[in-house]
């Protein structure tokens, strides 16, 4: 990455990580970000598709598992391994600097995989749905930046970790989206 990447990188989280700082953020980041938080919203979604759409609604569901373990995989295990980059909570030259507002982890950071996994899953549902519920783009996008945002400001992922993990989530949402409207037509 070049130099002035790297720095931008640094000060932009940085900037979300200190200058942020505010006791509702401490209370809230952290459970953003936690994957027991996340469990009503997907247990609701899953029971609307089921409830509205039936069938399909189970397709539908099948369909955001594939995407949840592709964007997984691809972001956690192959990406990460060949990137390497170390998290900022584990960067000995933001050691002095940073916020640790929950536990490092011993894993890397580029892409993120909050990231990749939430946009995968915005963007899958959102493109499936848009034409019956075209409100659901802009909560989606929401609550996958916001859990985003939040990797940011615990101090587990620099921006440009996000960054590429929602890119990486959003092409793997994607093409899910779109093998399932090449399998389910009419729908």
């Amino acid at each position: 990455m070049p130099d002035t990447l790297l720095q931008l990188d640094r000060h932009l989280f940085y900037f979300v990580n200190h200058d942020l700082a505010n006791a509702f953020f401490d209370w809230i980041m952290p459970l953003l970000r936690n994957p027991k938080f996340w469990i009503p919203l997907y247990v609701f979604i899953a029971g609307f598709c089921v409830w509205r759409y039936k069938k399909t609604g189970l397709i539908i569901i099948a369909f955001l598992g594939l995407t949840f373990g592709v964007a997984d995989y691809g972001s956690a295990t192959l990406v990460k391994s060949f990137v390497k980059r170390v998290r900022p909570c584990n960067d000995p030259a933001m050691a002095s600097t940073i916020i640790k507002r929950v536990d490092c982890g011993p894993g890397y950071s580029f892409p993120s995989t909050h990231a990749s996994n939430h946009f995968a899953l915005a963007f899958c549902f959102s493109l499936i749905l848009y034409k019956r519920w075209p409100w659901v783009w802009l909560w989606a996008l929401l609550w996958a930046g916001v859990v985003c945002f939040a990797q940011v400001y615990v101090g587990v992922h620099y921006p440009i970790d996000i960054l590429g993990g929602a890119v990486f989530g959003m092409l793997v949402g994607s093409l899910f989206a779109l093998l399932f409207k090449k399998l389910q037509p009419q729908f």
